[in-house]
């Protein structure tokens, strides 16, 4: 029961009320602790994830979601019903619901430390150090001046305490949420996002050392000044405890695991334990338990076993543990002891001027560093940013009764407006310039065969390393056309905040990165890293792109034009069964493909993987490893994959097969309607013979140039329609393990007419979907190419990609060839 007087409410439970016998036995399950704690957490749960659906097309981090989830659960808006408030979120189940937040939160900020990385402070210039710094000191300042007009209606907080912890939550900037907004604003690998980053992660240090300066003190005045300085001195002595004994401790357990092995359970459940074991500490000095787990989290050495934990823990700590604690600080939220028009007043003020100081703090120092207006003013928002570290100073300032319910209202309502204009502010306002940097070589073609040859190989997942680095091999990296290969894998950016942590800048092989695919990584760039010291005159350099698959090709594509790359790689998104059939993986792969296909700066291949050569390395001499076909049908794409199988050919151990289609005196003539399209159809009827001539100029050269060359065969078929070319592809001998393909974007031709009805994948083109299909040339691989041909003058070439529906068209009626401009003289007009 619960009895309440003027200082408060006093509950009364049965200790024994845990489980219930049952409904059948006349029990009430929420009158049990159990069952109404798992009630209260699967609604939160539910709700949470609700707001993030709802909030994700505005771009919102997970955190506000989260708070505004128990804003709606609490006294503003559901709870305002008692019968709801007393059924589902009773006082009694209060005590339980909190103790579980705070285990969460304890193992998140363990995690917090464990993925963070004292080194980025080592390394961070002065730039950074001083933003961190000026960019907390006005806000500190505002927020110190605040605390007196707040301070006057509550006589029982403490004026010093107040100031204090409304200081530090105004002026702190949350490192995982931050992490967040700028991977989802694409701007984590730029200088911007570097700087930001750098700067968070000193203001969260600061704000640590604050915190726990502010918790020490804030005792209201009623206990001597002497305990509070014992509670300074033993948290010092804690810290230095953890890194001169803990520490070296963890550094002895991952010295005496052997490379490769796994770590023994026993050590992990003594580091658990740890955790806890810290968190008792730090509370019963007088310090807040987090503190403890945080420290304990920063005393693991970055490495395996930091992975090792991460894997153990996030999925349920992230997942369902912490988006308790921010539901309770919502739950705790009362909108309406926001009373008066001052206070409403007072909430505007704070929120202006906290931006306002966080801003123009910023703004200075970026303009000392000659930094631009406009990029200073975005950096200034986004170091905004609230989350985590302000919730606990928050909820530990209630707890400690420094915050009474108005003030603690009006900063939580302040800590979501702050983080939640941050995001759609700064795309309004800033928009990185990109670095066009012009050069011609932007295809396999109009490369220069005596210069380096650079090619982004796309990953997924390890099983996709085999046959690209076989095709890799075979692509004849010579002394005077050197390969260089940028290996990037392909990490999708899940919705926690700490996997954000880690900064997936360009790393060097060999070098741990904290997150959840770090077996893959470190076999894909293990794989790489063996080929470039087994092959001559080949250059790798791995790179992993952490990124949402709906703009995952942002990243491939501003990649390969910061590094100027001729030819990106992409793995298809089906694999080979045992059967020898073709399943679909991942869906959002092909997406990413056709995003690719439309916005690449460069030529583009679809690598259809079906065991190119197996683990059989390419051999010396004149003994032949793999026999490639390439189907000329004619159009920038089919130039284009000629060119890379010729470039090929030039390896000792391949044998080439050319083979050119050519229309026969029955061929269909595709006549143009005549529509309101009439004039962009007679343009391409007049470039049609341009192109023909440009085929036969590279094939002639092709011709010549390989006549002598037993290993290189040339032969043409003369078919007059789609089933006959099926027929003449499946009569091809069947040595071949590998088609080279022109995708054929924006050619209608008779030779494929009909290819197209019932094509699967239509980003591969007619001839590629066929090859890819199941029950076609089950052991042979496929690599449909798409030469790059720059932006025409009817658009920028970028669009988006073809669906099927789209696709159909396309190939049916002729003026959809001009969706991509540049493709308009590929028409094939026999």
């Amino acid at each position: 029961m619960a009895i309440s007087n003027k200082s408060g409410s006093v509950v009364c439970y049965a200790p024994t009320m845990i489980t219930t016998n049952g409904v059948w036995q006349g029990d009430n399950p929420l009158d049990y602790s159990l069952p109404l704690f798992i009630l209260q957490l699967t609604l939160i749960v539910v709700i949470t994830r609700l707001l993030v659906f709802l909030l994700k097309p505005l771009h919102q981090p997970r955190v506000i979601s989260e708070i505004m989830g128990g804003v709606l659960l609490g006294p503003s808006v559901i709870g305002r019903s008692l019968t709801f408030a007393n059924t589902v979120f009773p006082l009694r189940s209060v005590m339980v619901l909190e103790t579980m937040a705070n285990v969460g939160l304890l193992y998140f900020l363990f995690l917090v430390g464990v993925e963070m990385d004292l080194n980025v402070i080592k390394r961070t210039g002065k730039k950074a150090i001083t933003i961190a710094v000026v960019g907390m000191i006005l806000p500190f300042i505002i927020g110190s001046s605040l605390s007196f007009i707040l301070h006057h209606n509550s006589k029982a907080m403490a004026q010093g305490t107040f100031l204090l912890f409304l200081g530090v939550a105004l002026s702190v900037t949350s490192f995982p949420v931050l992490a967040r907004i700028l991977a989802e604003l694409k701007l984590l690998n730029t200088e911007l996002g570097r700087i930001a980053m750098s700067s968070a992660l000193i203001n969260d240090m600061f704000a640590w050392i604050l915190l726990a300066l502010a918790i020490a003190i804030a005792e209201n005045e009623t206990s001597s000044h002497l305990a509070s300085l014992w509670v300074i001195m033993s948290s010092t002595a804690f810290v230095l405890f953890c890194i001169f004994v803990i520490r070296p401790g963890i550094s002895w357990i991952i010295r005496h695991t052997q490379e490769g092995e796994s770590y023994s359970e026993f050590y992990i459940c003594i580091i658990l334990t740890g955790v806890m074991i810290s968190g008792f500490i730090t509370d019963a000095i007088g310090t807040h338990s987090v503190f403890g787990a945080f420290v304990f989290g920063l005393s693991i050495p970055n490495g395996p076993l930091g992975v090792t934990l991460i894997e153990r823990l996030e999925d349920f700590v992230s997942g369902l543990l912490l988006p308790l604690f921010f539901a309770i600080s919502g739950l705790r939220t009362d909108v309406g002891a926001i009373q008066g028009i001052a206070n409403w007043g007072y909430l505007l003020l704070v929120i202006i001027l906290a931006c306002a100081g966080k801003v123009a703090g910023t703004l200075v120092v970026a303009l000392f560093y000659k930094m631009p207006f406009r990029e200073g003013i975005a950096l200034g928002l986004l170091m905004n940013t609230k989350g985590l570290v302000e919730m606990i100073i928050l909820n530990v300032g209630r707890d400690q009764k420094v915050l009474d319910d108005q003030s603690f209202a009006i900063m939580v309502i302040v800590a979501v407006i702050m983080t939640g204009i941050v995001t759609p502010i700064v795309t309004a306002i800033y928009k990185p310039a990109r670095r066009f940097v012009p050069y011609k070589r932007r295809t396999i073609q109009r490369s220069k065969p005596d210069a380096e040859l650079r090619i982004l190989a796309c990953i997924h997942t390890p099983r996709n390393v085999p046959t690209i680095v076989n095709l890799l091999e075979a692509s004849q990296p010579t002394k005077k056309s050197p390969l260089c290969v940028y290996a990037l894998h392909l990490v999708e950016l899940t919705g926690r905040a700490s996997a954000m942590l880690i900064v997936h800048n360009t790393r060097k092989s060999g070098r741990p990165a904290a997150n959840r695919t770090q077996a893959q990584s470190d076999h894909i760039i293990n794989a790489f890293e063996n080929y470039e010291q087994h092959t001559s005159n080949v250059s790798v350099q791995p790179l992993t792109a952490i990124s949402p698959y709906s703009t995952m090709h942002e990243d491939i594509c501003n990649l390969a034009e910061d590094k100027r790359v001729a030819f990106i790689i992409l793995p298809f998104h089906k694999q080979q069964t045992v059967d020898g059939g073709m399943e679909g993986t991942n869906p959002a792969f092909r997406t990413v493909n056709q995003n690719v296909l439309v916005n690449g700066p460069c030529s583009v291949g679809i690598l259809v993987d079906r065991g190119l050569g197996g683990s059989t390395p390419v051999a010396a001499g004149n003994q032949i490893c793999h026999h490639i076909a390439v189907l000329f049908f004619g159009g920038p794409d089919d130039r284009e994959a000629l060119s890379y199988a010729w470039r090929m050919s030039g390896n000792p151990g391949i044998s080439l097969t050319v083979l050119r289609f050519l229309p026969g005196n029955d061929a269909a003539v595709l006549e143009p309607n005549h529509d309101s399209n009439e004039l962009r159809i007679l343009s391409v009827i007049t470039d049609n013979e341009r192109e023909k001539q440009m085929d036969d100029e590279q094939i002639n050269e092709f011709r010549i140039k390989n006549v002598s060359d037993e290993s290189v065969v040339y032969t043409e078929k003369v078919v007059n329609n789609g089933e006959e070319t099926v027929a003449a592809i499946r009569s091809m001998d069947s040595i071949h393990d590998l088609y080279v393909v022109g995708r054929g974007q924006g050619m209608i031709s008779p030779l494929t007419a009909g290819l197209t009805d019932w094509s699967e994948c239509p980003e591969l083109g007619a001839i590629g979907d066929l090859l890819a299909s199941s029950d076609f040339a089950a052991t042979v691989s496929v690599l449909v190419v798409q030469q790059y041909v720059g932006a025409g003058p009817l658009g920028d070439g970028v669009g988006t990609p073809d669906s099927p529906a789209q696709q159909s068209e396309h190939y049916n009626n002729m003026h959809n060839m001009n969706r991509r401009p540049p493709r308009v003289a590929a028409v094939f007009n026999p």
